[in-house]
C-alpha cells in the first residue's frame, strides 16, 4: 500500500499524461514538471558523482602514504594529479589509510540519509496517516515494517548519497561496468538501516515533545544536516584546510566495522571467501540492528500511534489595557506587517531564515579552507562579494520563495481580498528584497573595514551584488509560485524540489559573473538574468488565476519567456550545425545562421499554430504601407547616425587597426557577409527579438521600458566593440515594430543598417 501510494504520487506529479478535461473555453492544463525534473535529476546526478569522484582520487593522493599524485602549484598551493590517482588505484587495492577515509566519507553520507529527511519532515503535524492505518485489521508490526520500507524506498537524499559514492568506488575498484548495480545493491541494504533510524528519532519525538520543541528540534536537525554536506564535499577539494584530512586519517578504525565500513570491504574483498564473509557479517549485522530497531518501535508505540497532549504552544495574549506601541512597523503595509508577524511567530522559518544562510556559508567558508579570518575579505574582494551574493540568495530560497506556500490551506484566502495577488506577491518581493540585502551589506562592510587599498573593480562588485538581488527576489517569488502545489495532502510535498534546484542553478550562473574579470561577460549575465526574472514573472503572473484549478491553464499567448527559449535554441542550433564544417569559415557560418534561424522560425510556428496562441508576431498581415515606411525611416536614419558616428569614434582609437585586420581577413567572403547581415540576420533576429521578446515584454510593460530591455538582450548577444551601436539599433527597430505592429519595419531598418556600416568597412 505504502509503495503504490508512492508510485501514485509520483506519477501524478510528474507523469500524468492524462489531463483533466477542461471546460469549455479554457485552456487545459499541461504537466511539463517531469521534462524540467529530469533534466535536474540528470544535472544532479552529474554533480554528485564527480563530487564522489574528486573524494576518492583527493584521498588517494592525500592519505596514502605511497602515492606520487600530490605536488605544489605554482603558486604555493596544492594539486592533485588525477591521472596519477587513477592508475595507482587501478594497480592496487585500496590502502588502510584510504579505507579508513572513505568509511568516514560513507559514515558521514549514512548521517546524511538519516538527518536529513528528518530535518525535511513537519515534525509538529499529527502522522494522521499511521493513526488511520492502525484501525485496519493488520498487524501493527506489518504496518511498520511497510514504514520503514516505503522510508527506503522514498528517500531520495539517500539514494543520491549512496549511489555516486558506492559506484564511483566500485568503478576504481576494478568492477568498471558492473559498478552501477553493486552500487545500487550497496544503498538497498544501508537504506532500511537509515529508514530505521530516521522513524525512530521521529516516532519518539512525536510522541514524548509538544509541538514547539518538535520546531525548535527541526531546526536543530537542519543546522546538524548542512555542516555534513560540505565536510563531504571539503573532501575532494584539494586546497581544502589541513584539519579536513586529518579527521579522515585519524578516524577510529572500529568504524570500519559497522554497515557503511562493511560495505566497503565487501567491495574492496579480494577473495570470494572473503567477500563472503563480508556478506555475511553485513546480513547479520543488518537484520540485528532492524529487529532491535523494531522492538524499540514497538516499545514506543505501545500505547498508540498518536499524542493525546496538546500539540500548539499558547500564544500570550496581551492585556486589554495595554496601549498600542506605534513604530516603525505603522510605516509598512498590511502584507508586509503580517510577513513579518509570520516570521517572528514560526521559528523554525525564523532560524531558516536568518541563520541557516549563515551556517550555509560558514560551512563553505570552514571547509573548503578558503578564508581563516574575517579579516582576509580585505585581501579577496572577489570571494567576498561571492559570499554577500550567495548569503542573499540563500535567504531568498528561504523566504521569497516560500511567499505561497507558506500560505498554507489558507492560500484561497488570498483570492478574497479586494487587490490583485500580483500585488501581494510584488510586496512581497519588494520587504524579501530589502531584509535580504542586510547580509550582503554586512559582509561589505566587513570587506571595505579591512581593506587596505581600494580599487575601481570594489564599485563594481559592489554594483553586481546590489543588482542581484531584487533580480532573484523576483526570480525567488516567481519560481515559488510554479514550485508551489496547493492540493498537496502533505506539507512535505508542497513545495516542488526540482524548483529549489533551478533557482540555486541559475544563482551558480549569476555567480560565475561575479568571478568573471571581463566586464562585458558581467553586463551580459546581468541582462540576461534580468530578462529571465521579467520572463519567469509574466509567466508567474499569467498563472496565479489558475493556481487553484487542477485542470484550466491560461490561455496561450506568446511570452518573454518563449523569446529566450528561441534565442537559446538559436545560437545552439548553430553551434550543432558547425560541428558538421570541417573549419570554421564565413561561408559555414552564414549557412549555420540561416538553418539555426529558419528551424527556429518554424518550430515556433509550430508550436504557436498547435497550441492555438495568441498575439503570434506577423510580418505582412494587416500591415498600413504608409506607417510602416515611414516608421522604417525615420528609425533607419537614427540608427545609422549612431552608427556612422560610432565608426569616427573609433577611427581614432587603438581599435581601429584590429577592425582593419578583421575586415583584411574576411575581404575574400564579402558577399557571405553581405547575405548574413543584410539578408539572415534581419529576417531571423527580428522574428526572435522584436517579434518574441519585445512583444512579450509588452505585455508586462509600457513601451519604453520594453524597449529598453529588448534592445539590451539584442545587444550583449553582439561582440563588445558593437554593443552601443547595437543597443540603438534594438531601441530603433523596437519603436518601428510598436508603430507598424509587423515585422517588416524593423526588419528594413535592420538590414539598412547593416549595409551601411559594412559599406563603411576597412577591407583593405
Amino acid at each position: 500500500m505504502r509503495l503504490t501510494r508512492q508510485r501514485n504520487m509520483l506519477f501524478n506529479n510528474l507523469f500524468r499524461f492524462k489531463k483533466k478535461k477542461p471546460r469549455d473555453g479554457i485552456a487545459a492544463k499541461r504537466r511539463n514538471l517531469w521534462i524540467l525534473t529530469a533534466l535536474m535529476t540528470v544535472f544532479m546526478a552529474f554533480s554528485f558523482t564527480a563530487m564522489s569522484v574528486n573524494v576518492l582520487l583527493n584521498m588517494q593522493c592525500h592519505l596514502d602514504p605511497a602515492s606520487e599524485c600530490s605536488y605544489t602549484g605554482k603558486n604555493g598551493d596544492p594539486r592533485t594529479n588525477q591521472h596519477a590517482a587513477i592508475e595507482e588505484l587501478a594497480n592496487a587495492p585500496f590502502s588502510a589509510p584510504l579505507l579508513n577515509g572513505v568509511t568516514l566519507e560513507l559514515t558521514a553520507l549514512f548521517l546524511i540519509a538519516v538527518i536529513l529527511p528528518l530535518g525535511n519532515k513537519e515534525m509538529a503535524q499529527p502522522d494522521w496517516d499511521l493513526e488511520w492505518l492502525v484501525t485496519m485489521p493488520v498487524e501493527r508490526g506489518t504496518l511498520l515494517w511497510g514504514r520503514v520500507l516505503e522510508r527506503s524506498a522514498s528517500n531520495i537524499f539517500g539514494w543520491f548519497a549512496f549511489l555516486p559514492a558506492f559506484g564511483v568506488i566500485a568503478w576504481h575498484s576494478g568492477y568498471t561496468w558492473t559498478a552501477l548495480p553493486i552500487a545500487i545493491l550497496a544503498a538497498v541494504v544501508l537504506l532500511p538501516l537509515a529508514a530505521m533510524l530516521y522513524t525512530l528519532a521521529d516516532t519518539g519525538l512525536r510522541m514524548w515533545l509538544p509541538a514547539s520543541q518538535l520546531r525548535n528540534l527541526q531546526a536543530v536537525a537542519g543546522l546538524l544536516n548542512l555542516p555534513l554536506i560540505y565536510f563531504v564535499m571539503a573532501l575532494g577539494m584539494p586546497q581544502a584546510n589541513g584539519f579536513v584530512m586529518e579527521w579522515a586519517r585519524s578516524f577510529p578504525g572500529w568504524a570500519s566495522w559497522t554497515p557503511p565500513g562493511i560495505v566497503l570491504k565487501a567491495i574492496q574483498a579480494q577473495s570470494l571467501s572473503q567477500f563472503a564473509a563480508y556478506a555475511a557479517l553485513l546480513l547479520a549485522q543488518t537484520g540485528l540492528l532492524l529487529w532491535g530497531g523494531m522492538a524499540l518501535l514497538r516499545y514506543q508505540l505501545r500505547h498508540g500511534v498518536v499524542n493525546s497532549g496538546a500539540r500548539e504552544s499558547v500564544r500570550r495574549v496581551p492585556r486589554a489595557d495595554a496601549a498600542p506601541v506605534a513604530g516603525w512597523r505603522d510605516w509598512l503595509s498590511p502584507i508586509k506587517r503580517r510577513e513579518l508577524s509570520l516570521l517572528s511567530r514560526d521559528r523554525n522559518f525564523m532560524f531558516q531564515t536568518l541563520l541557516l544562510p549563515i551556517i550555509i556559508i560558514g560551512s563553505q567558508m570552514v571547509f573548503n579552507g578558503k578564508l581563516n579570518s574575517l579579516s582576509e575579505l580585505g585581501e579577496h574582494h572577489t570571494l567576498a562579494a561571492a559570499i554577500a551574493f550567495g548569503l542573499g540568495v540563500y535567504v531568498l530560497m528561504l523566504s521569497a520563495f516560500q511567499t505561497l506556500n507558506n500560505e498554507g490551506h489558507v492560500l484561497w484566502l488570498l483570492y478574497t481580498v479586494p487587490r490583485s495577488i500580483e500585488s501581494v506577491l510584488k510586496e512581497k518581493a519588494q520587504l524579501w528584497g530589502v531584509l535580504t540585502m542586510v547580509y550582503p551589506l554586512a559582509v561589505l562592510g566587513i570587506t571595505a573595514y579591512y581593506t587596505t587599498h581600494v580599487e575601481w573593480s570594489m564599485l563594481v562588485l559592489v554594483l553586481t551584488v546590489a543588482a542581484g538581488i531584487p533580480i532573484y527576489s523576483m526570480i525567488a517569488v516567481s519560481l515559488g509560485v510554479f514550485a508551489c502545489d496547493p492540493q498537496a495532502v502533505d506539507v512535505r510535498t508542497r513545495v516542488r524540489p526540482t524548483y529549489v534546484y533551478l533557482y540555486m542553478l541559475l544563482a551558480s550562473f549569476y555567480t560565475w559573473s561575479i568571478y568573471s574579470s571581463v566586464w562585458s561577460q558581467k553586463l551580459v549575465v546581468l541582462v540576461l538574468t534580468a530578462s529571465m526574472a521579467l520572463a519567469l514573472w509574466q509567466k508567474a503572473r499569467d498563472s496565479l488565476p489558475y493556481l487553484l484549478d487542477p485542470a484550466a491553464a491560461p490561455p496561450a499567448r506568446v511570452s518573454t519567456a518563449d523569446g529566450l527559449i528561441a534565442a537559446t535554441a538559436f545560437f545552439i542550433l548553430q553551434g550543432i550545425v558547425m560541428l558538421f564544417f570541417r573549419k570554421v569559415s564565413m561561408p559555414a557560418l552564414t549557412i549555420a545562421f540561416s538553418i539555426a534561424g529558419l528551424t527556429v522560425y518554424c518550430l515556433m510556428r509550430l508550436v504557436y499554430w498547435r497550441s492555438k496562441t495568441a498575439g503570434v508576431p506577423a510580418i505582412l498581415r494587416g500591415m498600413n504601407w504608409l506607417v510602416s515606411a515611414r516608421s522604417a525611416a525615420i528609425a533607419a536614419v537614427i540608427a545609422c547616425s549612431v552608427g556612422l558616428g560610432y565608426m569616427a569614434v573609433l577611427h581614432h582609437t587603438a581599435l581601429w587597426a584590429d577592425l582593419q585586420k578583421a575586415a583584411a581577413m574576411t575581404a575574400r567572403s564579402r558577399g557571405w557577409i553581405l547575405a548574413l547581415a543584410v539578408i539572415a540576420a534581419p529576417l531571423c533576429e527580428e522574428f526572435i527579438f522584436r517579434g518574441l521578446i519585445y512583444g512579450g515584454l509588452r505585455r508586462s510593460m509600457k513601451a519604453a521600458p520594453a524597449m529598453v530591455m529588448s534592445a539590451a538582450v539584442f545587444a550583449v548577444v553582439h561582440p563588445p566593440i558593437s554593443m552601443l551601436p547595437v543597443f540603438v539599433l534594438g531601441l530603433c527597430a523596437a519603436w518601428a515594430y510598436e508603430r507598424s505592429k509587423t515585422l517588416l519595419a524593423p526588419m528594413l531598418v535592420h538590414a539598412v543598417y547593416n549595409a551601411v556600416i559594412l559599406s563603411l568597412q576597412p577591407w583593405q
